[in-house]
């Protein structure tokens, strides 16, 4: 049960020393706890909180104040703990390193937690948005968040062509890759010259064989994300409350409910679970 990365809190105490916040603030976790600004160090998985640090599934946490991020003052307790894994992850693909501007082309896979976040901020920022799904009624409901296009591709195979099309032929600027595998190469084709690729997922495998002659011939870049910083994270909370961008929460389950919660996390959801601890 430790394995709970994101938690959200108010602090009821703060050490002598603490300058970075004070009693009465709400504030995040952050998965990287040592990690600030900058390049990732070659060790931050050894402070991630929930593994192997203690998680955050606790009436009370000790976090050190560099680890903590002030949460959204736009969101409750419930929306502002789903921030520190799938929201980070999806603005440190499109913003930190895509740079995404406004009337560019954003190419979404799926609807799971990174996917939805990676909807909202791109509609948010302006990006026109194409999310692939297998699920009609999935479609329906990133049409709702922000989604310009939709591809079935159950019912389009060729979804990358299809994305072709809907550009024109240029591509997608941008692509937040969950599936992985050999669906790689499709993802190259989907986006244009010089396009990236940010590798968040690998749901149909962690190899490939990858057509390197596509990638060298496109300039395709291809950018493993590994959530974020804590810099990134303190802007994106920023631009959540600038833009009222508001988490999709599937269930909120009390912490008696807790072994439910992660079962129903197994079966997947649209959108968020939270563990509120009254």
């Amino acid at each position: 049960m430790k394995r709970l990365s994101d938690a959200v809190g108010t602090i009821v105490k703060v050490g002598a020393k603490v300058t970075r916040f004070k009693v009465g603030e709400r504030v995040t976790s952050h998965l990287y706890s040592k990690w600030i600004d900058g390049a990732p160090a070659p060790n931050e998985p050894d402070f991630c909180f929930g593994a192997p640090l203690p998680g955050g599934l606790a009436e009370y946490m000790i976090i050190h104040e560099e680890s903590a991020v002030l949460a959204p003052e736009t969101l409750n307790d419930e929306e502002a703990s789903t921030l520190p894994i799938a929201a980070l992850t999806a603005w440190y693909s499109l913003v930190t390193y895509g740079n995404l501007q406004p009337g560019e082309t954003v190419v979404i896979q799926g609807t799971g937690g990174v996917s939805i976040f990676g909807i909202q901020i791109a509609h948010a920022l302006g990006a026109r948005v194409i999310v692939t799904t297998s699920s009609d009624e999935k479609g329906q409901r990133a049409r709702e968040l922000g989604a310009d296009e939709i591809i079935n591709y159950v019912k389009t195979p060729d979804w990358a062509k299809e994305v072709q099309r809907l550009t024109n032929g240029k591509g997608a600027d941008q692509l937040l890759e969950v599936v992985g595998g050999e669906g790689l190469n499709d993802s190259v084709e989907a986006t244009k010259v010089t396009g990236q690729i940010a590798v968040i997922g690998f749901l149909a495998g962690q190899s490939t064989h990858l057509d390197l002659m596509r990638v060298i011939f496109k300039q395709t870049k291809i950018q493993g994300i590994a959530v974020g910083n804590r810099t990134a994270f303190e802007e994106m909370n920023k631009a959540f409350d600038r833009y009222t961008i508001k988490p999709v929460i599937d269930t909120v389950y009390s912490f008696e409910q807790a072994v439910e919660a992660y079962k129903h996390l197994g079966r997947g959801a649209f959108g968020k679970i939270v563990i509120k601890i009254s």
